[in-house]
């Protein structure tokens, strides 16, 4: 049975996927940095026998598996980067560079697809088509995945459909989530900032606050979501950072906001931004002070593809079990695999990585997970890309 295969391969390298899981943990790499974990992901696919190609679109690589009979193409994916953190877990892998950390999971999407591509490399020969491994730079920043698809990775064996999953925190280990069509949000930015005049704050007639705007601002804001906006059509914005003034009784010249904007429709993208502008122009004009507004457009969301979804989960259930396949939820964060999946059949799915009862939470200084995963991860994309590839 092709499960079984596929479980025995996993076991018989899985060691060795976590021994790679910790030397990326213990060295990370910032988005556009990630060389040191491109070169280890390049070494071992090649130890392997797997074709490889490195620096693509900065620090990307991919591999090419050759199935021993013809067929389609499918690409698994994975992202290399970490984020700007301390880390505080208490583990024995523990990050050797301050200030820097793996703290979305990203260590375990790198080392989870070499693993897959190990057992791949031992299946190969019943495989009936092409693999396409994808290790993408910059998913927490720029997007790195545009990138590579911009330097043809889609293509020269023209890739039919894509795959990729995140470990997930608010799923329980050992379990997988799947969801067709909308799955997370177009992560937007904006950048304001609020011009007035300075002044003594004991002789506030005398001055334009930009502090008492920016209130107005991030409070009127908020209207935008619950009565300009159709309450059935999710959103969030949010203002995460505000910076003005320099001591206690001076009123500034100008405060400064960003912030975020997550949608999942090209109408509701557009609208919000729009009426944020409105509501800088009202208030600016009527206090007598000016503005200037961004708006910063990046991942788009990320829609999953039914029939790709479906694949997903009838491979997850013959790995995990039917009772541990359920369905994910739409969450407002971005992923830059939504690129990939603009372009081809594509469906991106969750590996629970959370203590039962518990929730691990994401970009925190003591975020961890049971290596474990790792199995679930492997097994899941090898054995999606065998059914696509079976089914095409």
């Amino acid at each position: 049975m092709l499960s079984q295969e596929i479980k025995r391969c996993v076991e018989k390298f899985y060691s060795r996927g976590v021994e790679i899981r910790r030397r990326i943990h213990q060295n990370p790499e910032l988005s556009e940095q990630e060389r040191e974990t491109a070169q280890l992901a390049a070494d071992t696919l090649r130890e392997f026998g797997i074709a490889t190609r490195t620096s693509i679109a900065g620090n990307g690589v991919l591999g090419l598996i050759r199935g021993g009979k013809p067929g389609k193409t499918v690409l698994l994916r994975a992202d290399m980067d970490a984020l700007a953190l301390n880390e505080e877990a208490d583990v024995p892998y523990k990050s050797k560079k301050p200030g820097i950390m793996h703290a979305c999971g990203h260590d375990g999407h790198t080392a989870g697809l070499l693993l897959a591509a190990m057992a791949l490399s031992e299946l190969r020969d019943k495989l009936p088509g092409t693999v396409k491994l994808m290790f993408q730079p910059a998913e927490e920043t720029v997007g790195g995945a545009e990138g590579m698809i911009e330097a043809g990775i889609l293509e020269d064996p023209h890739v039919d459909a894509a795959f990729g999953c995140h470990l997930w925190g608010q799923g329980e280990e050992g379990t997988v989530q799947v969801k067709s069509g909308p799955l997370m949000a177009a992560p937007d930015e904006f950048r304001v900032t609020l011009k007035g005049r300075g002044g003594h704050a004991g002789l506030p007639h005398s001055a334009v606050d930009p502090v008492v705007l920016a209130a107005h601002a991030i409070l009127e804001f908020q209207d935008i979501m619950s009565r300009r906006k159709d309450p059935f059509v999710p959103a969030v914005l949010s203002v995460c950072m505000v910076r003005g003034g320099h001591t206690h009784n001076v009123i500034p010249e100008s405060v400064e906001l960003q912030g975020t904007i997550r949608t999942f429709d090209e109408e509701t993208r557009s609208f919000i931004p729009r009426e944020m502008e409105k509501i800088l122009r009202g208030l600016t004009l009527a206090a007598g002070a000016s503005y200037s507004f961004e708006s910063l457009r990046r991942y788009p969301p990320l829609i999953n593809d039914p029939a790709a979804t479906e694949i997903v989960r009838k491979a997850a259930e013959k790995i995990v079990g039917p009772d541990k396949v359920g369905a994910a939820r739409e969450t407002m964060g971005g992923e830059d695999f939504a690129y990939v999946a603009q372009k081809i059949p594509s469906s991106f799915f969750m590996v629970g990585i959370a203590p039962p009862g518990k929730q691990v939470i994401h970009h925190s200084p003591h975020f961890q997970w049971d290596e474990r995963a790792l199995k679930v991860s492997a097994a899941c994309l090898c054995q999606t890309a065998f059914d696509f590839l079976l089914e095409s």
